[in-house]
C-alpha cells in the first residue's frame, strides 16, 4: 500500500506553506468522500476518487520552472496543470514562487487549455450562472451576492476568456477534485494570496 507522503517529503513538494499546511489542505479536501456539492458553481455531484489517488497526486506535487511555459515574466506568471491540479505562480523579478492545489473542470468538455491572462481582479464577488449552467441546472438561482454561499468564494481573477475564472471556494471538498463547471477553483487563504501578487495583465497557461 502507498504510505502518505512523509512530512520532509511534504515540505519539499509544496512551496506554498508548510508541510503540515499541505498535509491539513489535503486530508480535508482529497480524504472527504464525495456527495452533492455545497454550491452551484459545482456539478450537481463531485466525482469520487480513491485517497489512495489523492496521496499519489500530493506526493506527484513538484516545483516547475517557468522556462518551458513562458517566453518571460512580464507582469507575473500563472501556470494552471489541470492534470496534476496544481497552480503555479511566478513573480516578475523571479524572486517569488507558489504552489497551490486547485480544483479544475469536472469533464473535458468542460476544460478550456492555452494562453490567457487576467483581465479583471474582483474582492467579494458576485455570482450568476452561466447559460449553459442554467440549462444543466434550472433550479439554480440566477444571482449570488458576495459572501459565504457565493460559488467564488472571497476573490476572484477574471481572464479574458468568457466565464472562465481563477476563484476561490467555501465548499473545501471541491479543491484536488474534477468539480467545476470550468473554472480553477482555489481555497479562500490561497486565491486571497493569489490575488495580492498577480495584476491585470499577468500571463496565465492552462495545460
Amino acid at each position: 500500500m502507498t504510505k502518505r507522503p512523509s512530512d520532509i517529503a511534504l515540505r519539499r513538494v509544496f512551496l506554498a506553506g508548510s508541510a503540515a499546511a499541505l498535509y491539513n489542505v489535503a486530508t480535508r479536501s482529497w480524504a472527504q468522500e464525495g456527495g452533492e456539492a455545497a454550491d452551484p458553481n459545482a456539478n450537481s455531484t463531485l466525482i469520487e476518487e480513491p485517497v489512495e489517488y489523492a496521496r499519489r497526486n500530493i506526493s506527484g506535487f513538484r516545483s516547475l520552472d517557468w522556462r518551458p511555459y513562458f517566453a518571460n515574466l512580464n507582469k507575473g506568471a500563472v501556470l494552471v496543470d489541470t492534470t496534476s491540479r496544481a497552480l503555479h505562480y511566478w513573480s516578475e523579478d523571479e524572486s517569488l514562487y507558489k504552489l497551490y492545489p486547485s480544483s479544475v473542470p469536472v469533464s473535458e468538455e468542460l476544460t478550456r487549455r492555452g494562453r490567457t491572462s487576467i483581465v479583471r481582479k474582483v474582492e467579494g464577488p458576485s455570482w450568476r450562472p452561466t447559460p449553459s449552467m442554467k440549462i444543466r441546472n434550472p433550479e439554480w438561482p440566477d444571482y449570488i451576492g458576495p459572501g459565504p454561499d457565493n460559488p467564488l468564494g472571497t476573490h476572484a481573477l477574471y481572464l479574458s476568456w468568457t466565464y472562465y475564472r481563477i476563484h476561490g471556494t467555501h465548499d473545501t471538498r471541491k479543491i484536488g477534485r474534477r468539480s467545476s463547471n470550468g473554472c480553477i477553483g482555489l481555497f479562500n487563504e490561497h486565491i486571497q494570496e493569489l490575488f495580492a501578487l498577480t495584476k491585470v495583465g499577468t500571463q496565465v497557461l492552462l495545460i
